[in-house]
């Protein structure tokens, strides 16, 4: 009976979390879902078309385009993300005082406004010819976005490794193992839930930048860095056509879905 009454406690405190959960989240997402198989096209009413919207995508060149260069991205972000915030933490472990301090510098960037941070980078940039060159223009957006979020995850990281046993490393020193060896061996065998949730957290970022590119490049040039967020954003507010920016936001809810699935059945089977 205790047990009972303490369910019930804790699900009325939750209650007004679920409602807002819903509210803002799941309904918009079947709103989407509604939308894209309809015609819906702002004061020109709606159909029902079925898959029409999702067999359209895939002749879509400019759909295609936006995908490639969304993985483009992803391939580029995620990785140097992870690199970047792991070597930090590991660092500022090392560091024997103003940790704190240094910890604050690190996630300034990751507090600050996007599209602030945007324009002030399109102004330092876009004297060096970056951002108007095809085959640079998407690395650099890249670097950007970890400069921006590589804080969020070196907090994650330095907390993990914060978790991880000093007596482990200890006797591995005392073993013999050199700085490499302790990392490799001891170190990043205890952070694998920390890396797994980093990596897939900023994968879902990655799959879904938009604001970076919307201030600094509009898209270009010659589409270049047109990302999948942006089609969405050009489909609907541009061209009008509800229907298949939708049905562009739930394919890459699909893709984002897939993509972490598949990481976390590689980190499952390479323990």
């Amino acid at each position: 009976m205790a047990r009972r009454r303490e369910s019930l406690t804790v699900l009325v405190f939750l209650l007004p979390v679920l409602v807002l959960f819903a509210l803002f989240r799941f309904l918009p997402m079947l709103g989407a879902v509604g939308l894209s198989v309809s015609d819906y096209h702002p004061g020109g009413g709606s159909r029902f078309v079925g898959a029409a919207n999702f067999r359209s995508l895939a002749h879509d060149e400019i759909f295609l385009s936006s995908l490639s260069t969304t993985l483009g991205y992803v391939a580029v972000y995620v990785p140097l993300t992870v690199a970047v915030a792991l070597s930090t933490a590991v660092l500022l472990h090392a560091v024997p005082w103003g940790r704190g301090l240094f910890r604050a510098a690190l996630f300034a960037p990751y507090a600050t406004s996007l599209v602030l941070s945007g324009v002030v980078w399109r102004w330092v940039l876009e004297p060096t010819g970056f951002l108007q060159h095809p085959s640079l223009v998407l690395p650099t957006l890249a670097v950007v976005g970890v400069w921006k979020g590589f804080g969020y995850a070196m907090l994650v990281l330095f907390a993990g490794i914060r978790n991880v046993p000093a007596d482990c490393l200890e006797a591995a020193k005392v073993d013999g193992a050199s700085a490499w060896q302790r990392f490799r061996h001891v170190l990043l065998p205890a952070l694998r839930p920390a890396v797994f949730f980093v990596v897939v957290v900023e994968t879902m970022a990655a799959f879904q930048v938009f604001d970076t590119v919307y201030v600094m490049t509009g898209g270009g040039p010659v589409r270049a860095s047109y990302t999948l967020a942006y089609a969405v954003y050009d489909y609907g507010f541009r061209y009008f056509d509800v229907g298949g920016a939708a049905a562009i936001g739930v394919a890459l809810w699909a893709i984002v879905l897939l993509v972490s699935l598949t990481q976390r059945r590689a980190f499952e089977r390479n323990p």
